[in-house]
C-alpha cells in the first residue's frame, strides 16, 4: 500500500519504554514518519532482557522490537546545547510532538507547549503521563502496575478468593498509548478546519479507570465494590472458560437461546430445561451448582470435539491458545499477523504487523525497529541543509535510508 493515510505528516517522538513508543509506532504504522530521539544509551528498553534476539551485527531486545517499528532513530543529547538545538529543529519541521516525560521535563528545557505554540502555531503536542498534569499526584512518576493498583484494576482481576493480580501485559501503557493516538488523530482532524494545533494529553491511572467500563459502571451505579471472579462473567452464565478432557475451551453464552444450543451441542438436556437454569438471571443466581453439574460433563470432551461441536451449533467458543499455538493457527497464518524484515544488525527479525486494513490491504511494515541513532547522521545532515534554526523541515529526507553504524551524531545523556 503505497498511499498510507498519514504520509507527510511527521512526528518529533520524545518517549520511551512503552506507552509512549507504543502510540508513536501506531502513527508510524499508518504513515507517518516518526524520528525517535534517544539519549546515548537509547531508550531503557534496549537493554530490558533477556530474551534478546542475536544477529551477526549484535543483539536487540525482544522488548524494544516489539514497540518500535516503522521509526527512525536520532540519539541526542538534550543537556548539551548542540543535542537541544536540533532537537528543537527537529520539532520545528514536525506536524507532531509526542513526550511522555515527567511533568515539567520538557519546559526546563524550552521546549514547553506554551513557548512552541507560539512558534509553531500548527504543532500538535501530546503528553502522556502517569497521573495527569494537574492534582497532588501530578509530579509522580507514572508505571503499569502503579496505575493498575491504583485504578482499581487489580482489586477486581484474578481468581476468586485470591490476592490483587496485575493483568498479564501492561494494559495502562498500552491503552493509554491508544487512547493518546485517537487523541492526536482529532487533533490533526481539528487542525484541518481550524488550522491551528492544540494540546492532548492522557495519563496511565484516568486510562484504567476508563478501561474498567462495565467494573466502574456498576460501582457508580450500585456503590457494589467488584470483587475477582476469576474467568467468569458477573452477568452472564455460562461465559468464560470451562475445562475439557485436554485442556481449556472459552465459551460465551450471552443469552438464552444460545443456552439451548449449548445444552443440545454438549448432551445437557436435562440442564437446558432445568427451571433454576433456563433464564440467564436464573443461572447466574445458581451458578455454583450449575458449574457443578457441568464439570463432569464437559471432561468428556476433548478441546477439538467440544470446540466442533460448539462451531455447528452457533456457539461463540474458541480455544485457550499458549503463543506457539497462536501464531500455528491458520487464520493468524492466513491473516500475515506476524512480518520477517530485514534489519541491519540481526539480519532480518520478525514483528506483528500493524492491526488495521485499509481498503482491504494490510499497512506494510516499511522499517525494522531502528538500531541506536541509526538515522542520527542523515537526519542532522537534512537539518543542516536546510538552514535556518526554524526553517520549514517538510524536505527532510523521508527515503527508506542506508544502514548506519548505531550511536553516529550527537552525544550524552538527555533523560530525568
Amino acid at each position: 500500500m503505497t498511499d498510507l493515510p498519514l504520509s507527510g505528516i511527521r512526528v518529533a517522538d520524545f518517549t520511551r519504554v512503552l506507552t509512549g513508543p507504543f502510540a508513536t509506532m501506531l502513527l508510524g504504522d499508518l504513515g507517518a514518519d516518526v524520528i525517535k530521539i534517544e539519549p546515548p544509551g537509547g531508550d531503557d528498553t534496549r537493554g530490558w532482557g533477556p530474551p534478546f534476539q542475536v544477529g551477526e551485527g549484535g543483539r536487540e531486545s525482544s522488548y524494544f522490537l516489539s514497540v518500535n517499528r516503522n521509526k527512525r532513530s536520532v540519539i541526542l543529547d538534550l543537556k548539551t546545547g548542540e543535542g537541544l538545538e536540533a532537537a528543537r529543529r527537529i520539532v520545528a519541521g514536525s506536524d507532531l510532538l509526542v513526550e511522555n516525560f515527567r511533568p515539567g521535563t520538557l519546559e526546563r528545557l524550552g521546549l514547553s507547549w506554551d513557548e512552541l505554540h507560539v512558534r509553531h502555531p500548527r504543532l500538535i503536542y501530546a503528553t502522556i503521563t502517569g497521573f495527569g498534569l494537574s492534582g497532588p499526584y501530578r509530579d509522580r512518576a507514572g508505571y503499569d502496575v502503579v496505575a493498575q493498583g491504583m485504578g482499581g484494576m487489580m482489586s477486581y482481576n484474578g481468581d476468586i478468593g485470591g490476592p490483587p493480580l496485575r493483568v498479564g501485559v501492561a494494559v495502562a501503557d498500552v491503552f493509554s498509548g491508544a487512547l493518546i493516538t485517537q487523541a492526536i488523530l482529532a487533533a490533526l482532524y481539528r487542525r484541518e478546519q481550524t488550522g491551528m494545533g492544540t494540546r492532548v494529553d492522557v495519563n496511565l491511572l484516568e486510562s484504567v479507570i476508563a478501561l474498567g467500563s462495565s467494573q466502574v459502571g456498576r460501582y457508580l451505579a450500585t456503590g457494589e465494590v467488584p470483587v475477582p471472579v476469576g474467568n467468569d462473567h458477573r452477568s452472564i452464565v455460562p461465559y468464560g472458560t470451562v475445562r475439557c478432557g485436554d485442556g481449556y475451551v472459552n465459551i460465551a453464552v450471552g443469552n438464552d437461546t444460545l443456552w439451548q444450543r449449548f445444552c443440545g451441542a454438549l448432551n445437557l438436556t436435562a440442564l437446558g430445561t432445568d427451571p433454576r437454569f433456563v433464564t440467564n438471571e436464573g443461572r447466574v443466581n445458581h451458578r455454583a451448582e450449575l458449574d457443578m453439574l457441568m464439570l463432569g460433563a464437559l471432561a468428556a470432551f476433548t478441546r477439538q470435539e467440544m470446540m466442533d461441536r460448539l462451531d455447528e451449533a452457533g456457539v461463540p467458543c474458541g480455544p485457550v491458545n499458549d503463543l506457539a499455538e497462536v501464531f500455528a493457527d491458520p487464520h493468524v497464518q492466513a491473516r500475515g499477523v506476524a512480518v520477517t524484515v530485514p534489519h541491519p544488525t540481526l539480519g532480518e527479525t520478525t514483528v506483528t504487523a500493524p492491526p488495521w486494513r485499509f481498503g482491504g490491504e494490510p499497512l506494510p511494515v516499511r522499517r525494522a525497529p531502528p538500531t541506536p541513532g541509526q538515522h542520527t547522521a542523515e537526519v542532522l545532515a537534512a537539518l543542516r541543509h536546510t538552514g535556518a534554526a526554524d526553517a520549514d523541515l517538510k524536505s527532510l529526507d523521508c527515503a527508506q535510508p542506508e544502514p548506519e553504524q548505531p550511536g553516529q551524531g550527537v552525544q550524552g545523556t538527555g533523560r530525568e
